[in-house]
């Protein structure tokens, strides 16, 4: 997958993934897959990316506010 990932990162002209990235990515798609509705995973995914972009890359941000969207369980 790490190949795969950084072939993506490399093609896009983006920043590659570091693993503890990959870590936190993966457990707010899961936060949201189980919090809210798994179908619409992948688009919170990309409306995190678009955050993360009009944050100037700030990307913690734009997780905190993707979790406290969540209900809580």
């Amino acid at each position: 997958m790490d190949d795969w990932l950084d072939r993506l990162a490399d093609t896009l002209g983006v920043a590659r993934l570091e693993e503890a990235r990959q870590t936190e990515l993966l457990d707010a798609a899961r936060e949201v897959a189980h919090g809210v509705e798994r179908r619409v995973t992948p688009l919170a995914a990309f409306l995190l990316g678009r955050a993360t972009q009009a944050r100037d890359g700030d990307l913690d941000s734009a997780l905190a506010d993707l979790r406290a969207t969540i209900p809580a369980a």
